[in-house]
């Protein structure tokens, strides 16, 4: 659950632990030091027969160890848990008495809980039953001699030898209780960083998605500015080629009409050339361009060189910018591909239909010729198979739908293109 500590991790961290340890090995030493020649009372016996000198430096040792143990509680609970075990062995063992500070064992069973790692947990865990035990069975009258400067115990006095199972669960609950505290926390921490991990998860998806949007943002312009650019070029080519071709088949003594010929080209270019400048800075600046009228289109089909039947019925209507530019860039196709796949001796149908009432939000744009016999070879390849699709999807984008026919009509094959598009937004 939670790893401990890396021993290089900054200084503030362990300043606490290392100032508690110091204090505990100090006050350790003034215990050995001021309880100085006393220790046959306590213990019954100098240790292996040691002089109060070195009994006094063996305790002091004892003092400095629990100091440490209590100082490594956080940077290595391991190594605290071990130092703890060592000093009970030696008062078993060796027979030392047990300092009053010794009772700050209770920190490392907080700090290997806390902080130590999950073997650690588990041996600290077994430690406080053993280490009950251990203190119950081998320690008693030291615990009792420490216990005794600060609380009552006269009435434990004459207890018989019932009272060391109760003494074994009461030293557990003890040591358990700071034990249970230490991994209170450390749940606690972990759920925080789990908690913290879902954020920053959840950050970085939410990043991502972001990033998606605008890759798809970037995608959907650049898609919008190849249909708006295939419209402007592919229409301008066809009417300046059927100008052209138009061209060949005038009189030769009638320069006029050659001239006029020529400025039609001329003005179909400029217009292209104006048209495209128009939807680069309009990708560029982020705005609109200026949308011309659906009659200019009607007109440039007429100046081709095609006949043109146009109709409208219903009253035309203000549109927002973004659909009267779908409804002028589909008839713009429209135009196109009856050019492209036409008979130049048949008209081109142009019907224009709004809507009548507020039940029908849509204006209707279809678009019919007879289809030649052999397909047209003169538009560049790179148009081919882009126009309808291209068509078919800003429709739909922008809400309308679009239907493509090819049937035999009194003996011809006729092709019809049907657009509905709606004449005001949609609601969000």
């Amino acid at each position: 659950m939670h790893s401990p500590p890396h021993p290089d991790a900054a200084w503030q961290e362990w300043l606490p632990d290392a100032a508690a340890g110091l204090i505990v090995a100090a006050l350790g030493l003034v215990i050995a030091i001021l309880n100085y020649g006393a220790f046959d009372e306590y213990a019954g016996a100098v240790p292996l027969g040691l002089s109060p000198y070195r009994q006094v430096a063996l305790l002091a040792v004892v003092a400095i160890v629990m100091g440490a143990a209590i100082g490594l509680s956080r940077l290595a609970p391991g190594a605290a848990l071990a130092t703890v075990w060592v000093l009970a062995g030696t008062h078993v063992l060796v027979g030392v008495p047990i300092l009053a500070t010794e009772l700050a064992v209770v920190v490392v069973a907080f700090g290997t809980a806390r902080w130590g790692s999950t073997a650690i947990v588990w041996l600290s865990a077994l430690s406080i039953p053993a280490g009950a035990i251990v203190a119950v069975r081998f320690l008693a009258s030291d615990i009792r001699r420490v216990l005794s400067g600060f609380i009552d115990l006269s009435a434990l006095a004459n207890l018989a030898e019932q009272w060391q199972p109760g003494a074994i669960v009461i030293g557990a609950a003890l040591l358990g209780l700071p034990w249970m505290a230490g991994m209170v926390l450390r749940v606690a921490a972990g759920a925080r960083t789990t908690a913290d991990l879902a954020s920053v998860d959840v950050a970085r998806a939410e990043a991502d998605r972001a990033q998606a949007r605008q890759i798809a943002r970037l995608r959907e312009d650049q898609a919008r500015l190849a249909r708006d650019v295939h419209d402007v070029v592919g229409h301008s080519l066809a009417v300046i080629l059927a100008q052209a071709e138009s061209g060949q088949y005038l009189p030769d003594g009638d320069p006029a009409a050659l001239k006029t010929t020529l400025a039609n080209i001329a003005d179909s270019a400029r217009t292209s050339l104006q048209s495209v400048r128009h939807v680069l800075s309009a990708t560029q600046e982020g705005i609109a361009a200026p949308t011309p009228g659906l009659d200019s289109l009607v007109e440039g089909l007429r100046t081709s060189g095609h006949e043109v039947a146009s109709t409208e019925s219903g009253a035309p209507q203000p549109m927002p910018p973004e659909l009267e530019l779908t409804a002028f860039r589909t008839l713009q196709e429209m135009a196109t591909n009856a050019m492209k796949h036409g008979r130049r001796d048949r008209p081109i149908t142009v019907e224009r239909r709004w809507p009548d009432g507020d039940w029908e939000a849509t204006l209707r744009i279809s678009v019919s010729n007879v289809a030649a016999a052999e397909p047209a070879t003169w538009l560049p390849d790179w148009t081919a198979g882009q126009g309808l699709t291209g068509m078919r999807e800003r429709v739909e984008s922008a809400g309308g739908r679009l239907d493509v026919d090819r049937r035999d009509v009194a003996g011809e094959p006729r092709f019809t293109a049907t657009a509905w598009i709606p004449v005001r937004r949609s609601l969000p």
